[in-house]
């Protein structure tokens, strides 16, 4: 009885992988041995029950191999652009569906190649809060690039797009593209991670004691930049406002948009907040960067 029991459990786990890698395209993982500054300290990847009388939310925590998934638009749609996804989660998750694989979808409808990507977290202990996921995100946006060709993506054409904790990598991985936070490993590595473009949805932590935090270095070089952010977001809209004002002095295309409601978290979901129609500007936004282009 325990052995049939035990078969039947095994023949469930299958099914049940086979059903989770059908659903959605393999992730490719960032680094080929060791990850940099991995001490083995962290526990085994999961996703966190929901919580009781919140939004429905996959959230992933424990992430210690992180990846990319390469989510494709239609051929007939393709326009070559591809945009790398940093899901928010204050560092500590990943808000894998709301602020990753949706917006992957809305990309795909807009003709645009969707890169989530899985970072580390939670916060790794005497770091910075920020650095393995830097040390990701200038990976991962190296290896697109240098697998333009292949993945049939413009390289030219790539940017990066965080929510929240994830809008502040993608700040962050806008504006230290000249610094790479790991020692170059291999080929990937001597390719360009800057990113051509930038959106940040309620970015969190750009700002310390009223300036701009010291990791979001802004300079003629920083790629053009999208900002939204609700007026009555807990992470003040203050943080969009100084990196957008610090670029317009820098001379760097960037367009603001501070919505009266809408708090934070919104992600894509439809809703009565003014906030949720972001996703059209947006594209308004990328069409008038020449992003959205088949030529």
């Amino acid at each position: 009885m325990k052995k049939s029991l035990a078969l039947t459990a095994v023949a469930g786990w299958l099914l049940a992988s086979f059903v989770y890698a059908a659903e959605g395209p393999p992730a490719i993982e960032l680094w080929p041995g060791d990850v940099p500054g991995e001490k083995g300290d962290v526990g085994e990847e999961k996703v966190l029950e929901p919580r009781e009388g919140q939004k429905p939310v996959m959230r992933i925590t424990n992430v210690t191999r992180p990846s990319i998934t390469l989510y494709r638009p239609d051929k007939d749609k393709d326009t070559g652009a591809a945009v790398l996804i940093c899901p928010g989660g204050g560092y500590h998750i990943l808000a894998w569906d709301l602020e990753g694989t949706e917006v992957a979808e809305w990309l795909n409808a807009n003709g645009v190649t969707g890169i989530v990507m899985k970072y580390r977290v939670p916060r790794r202990k005497d770091r910075p809060k920020h650095l393995a996921p830097l040390q990701d995100a200038q990976r991962a946006t190296s290896m697109i690039r240098s697998n333009a060709e292949k993945w049939g993506i413009d390289p030219n054409r790539i940017g990066i797009l965080g929510f929240s904790a994830g809008g502040h990598l993608a700040a962050s991985a806008s504006t230290n593209f000249d610094q790479r936070q790991y020692d170059p490993i291999d080929a990937v590595d001597e390719v360009s991670c800057r990113p051509d473009f930038t959106v940040l949805l309620y970015p969190a932590y750009l700002v310390e004691e009223d300036a701009l935090a010291p990791e979001i270095r802004v300079s003629a070089e920083t790629p053009p930049t999208f900002f939204v952010h609700a007026g009555d977001d807990r992470i003040s809209p203050e943080n969009s406002v100084r990196m957008f004002l610090a670029l317009k002095q820098a001379g760097v295309p960037a367009e603001l948009h501070v919505f009266k409601g809408g708090g934070h978290g919104f992600g894509l979901r439809p809703s009565d907040d003014p906030c949720s129609g972001w996703p059209r500007l947006c594209e308004q936004w990328m069409k008038a960067q020449g992003i959205l282009t088949n030529e």
